[in-house]
């Protein structure tokens, strides 16, 4: 099932087994079975600690990673392959004994959690968002069995996906009730569970002596301006709702000038990695509402914590444009998606739409023409805006049929589930109607800058402006990445803009000391 040099990988990685592990493995004669049962034998045989035992369980194919010692259980209903296979290694690893990645406190935070929790995570194999959730959901189970999570591959049990109706992944159902959609991190899973999470991280939060650099939002802009600041020996924190942004969710990127190509998630691990190689206190999971200033800035978050700097800078990002017509909130996750990559395995053999003609959504078509029926691209403009060479290969593709000058008017459902969309003519003022299962959505991003309104000057576009050094309408408060009036939204552009601002606040911070007031110091007494 593993070639040569997955074998050898995986081989060294079992190296850091301190304890026995179990692959109890379920499986009949059909083609996945066999090859899920090959990939067990091939664990086994590189592992000494590692042993196989064959049992039908409620789901086939399916293997559960057992600590027999523990009694800690982790499943995979399906081929754990794709984005999946590293969740598979880390349930090794962590049933395995070996250390979990997490603070003391959280570890202690799930190892008490009162009562039994059965999650059931559906993913698809392409979902690159989809491993976030499973390798978060399997670190709670390989600490606390009472906490068990399986992963199911939605494509292949098709027919849960449909008596749930699942369209959109990762879907988490906790004891048989839904519990969450999209990604998730440890942090909000703890938050939900145990509820007097939250108001204590506040309290912790609200303690923490002022900054010289508070960052917001942990993308690339914010990675670099981190870097930048911790650099200069500035006390500086990252306040960030999950760290990595808009690139987590960005499967291919082949324009990130020095790596040839590279994946959303891996950039984002290295970001963070990068980051904390210096004296940088993240906290993550946290997302500003409110920002004031008496003599030190101040970031309310949602949770009701506040911290304070003596700098402050904006790195939000942007999220993806909605259509804003009707029926499109009435089936988010039922037919609406975002993420083709994540969702599509879910339309196979079926019809969709891509809702825009620029690059993402070009690509978007191309990548769902290899798996549905039929996909149709509607573009608002009178031409595409993506680049020549997409253009040429949509094109040479015999399932993807391009219209311009549509303007979608709604999504139309059966109540449960999309079945299509209406759209006009703007050329000729004709309404129209297409029979879909899904339609993806790629219109370009929105600036996470709403709360900010009032606060700082922004364009009519909601964009935060900044001068040559960053810095916003309010001296001190700095902004880079996406959120910023920059012309160009790219991931290397970003990073520029970050270190640029992070330069522009330790100018701003020489060049005016607290000397006549309290120190940092003093009023963080």
């Amino acid at each position: 099932m593993l070639d040569a040099n997955l074998k050898n990988q995986l081989q060294t990685y079992l190296q850091n087994l301190k304890r026995p592990v179990e692959l109890v493995v379920s499986a009949d004669e059909s083609k996945k079975s066999q090859e899920l049962k090959s990939l067990a034998n091939d664990i086994v045989s590189l592992s000494s600690l590692v042993s196989l035992k064959e049992a039908q369980g409620s789901r086939t194919p399916a293997m559960t990673v057992v600590n027999t010692d523990l009694n800690t259980q982790i499943s995979f209903a399906g081929l754990p392959m794709g984005h999946e296979f590293t969740s598979l290694v880390l349930a090794l690893l962590h049933t395995g004994g070996h250390p979990i990645k997490l603070s003391d406190d959280v570890i202690e935070q799930i190892r008490n959690l009162p009562g039994k929790y059965e999650f059931e995570t559906y993913v698809s194999l392409t979902c690159q968002n989809c491993p976030d959730v499973i390798q978060a959901l399997n670190m709670m189970a390989a600490i606390n069995p009472n906490i068990t999570n399986v992963m199911i591959d939605g494509a292949l049990f098709q027919d849960e996906v449909a008596s749930r109706n699942i369209m959109a992944v990762p879907s988490v159902y906790l004891n048989g009730e839904v519990f969450a959609a999209g990604r998730i991190s440890i942090g909000e899973i703890l938050n939900k569970l145990d509820t007097g999470a939250a108001s204590r991280k506040a309290e912790e939060l609200s303690q923490k002596a002022p900054y010289e650099v508070l960052v917001v939002g942990g993308g690339p802009a914010g990675a670099a301006a981190a870097i930048y600041a911790a650099r200069k020996g500035l006390r500086t924190g990252v306040v960030a709702d999950k760290f990595g942004g808009q690139v987590a969710e960005t499967v291919g990127i082949e324009n990130f000038i020095s790596v040839k190509a590279t994946e959303g998630p891996k950039l984002v691990a290295n970001l963070e990695a990068h980051v904390r190689d210096y004296e940088v206190d993240i906290m993550d999971n946290q997302k500003a509402v409110k920002l004031a200033s008496d003599g030190l800035f101040e970031l309310e978050l949602v949770s009701g914590a506040k911290l304070r700097s003596r700098t402050v800078l904006l790195a939000t990002g942007a999220r993806w444009r909605e259509m804003n017509v009707p029926g499109e909130k009435e089936y988010r996750g039922k037919g609406v998606a975002y993420c083709p990559h994540c969702d599509g395995p879910l339309f196979k053999g079926k019809r969709v739409a891509v809702i825009g003609g620029g690059n993402s959504g070009i690509e978007a078509a191309i990548d769902l023409a290899n798996i549905v029926e039929h996909v149709t691209v509607l573009e608002f403009d009178s031409k595409l805006r993506a680049d020549d060479v997409l253009q040429r290969k949509a094109a040479s593709m015999g399932n993807i049929h391009i219209t311009t000058q549509a303007m979608t008017t709604e999504v139309t459902g059966d109540g449960t589930r999309v079945n299509g969309l209406n759209y006009t003519d703007r050329a000729t003022g004709e309404n129209h109607h297409i029979a879909l299962a899904g339609i993806f959505v790629q219109i370009g991003l929105v600036p996470n800058a709403e709360w900010l309104k009032g606060t700082v000057d922004l364009t009519p576009r909601g964009e935060i402006i900044v001068d040559e050094r960053g810095q916003t309408s309010i001296p001190g408060v700095f902004a880079a990445g996406d959120v910023t009036n920059s012309p160009y939204k790219q991931i290397i552009i970003a990073m520029g803009s970050g270190a640029n601002a992070s330069l522009g606040a330790f100018d701003y911070l020489i060049r005016h000391s607290d000397d006549s007031t309290e120190t940092t110091e003093t009023k963080a007494a």
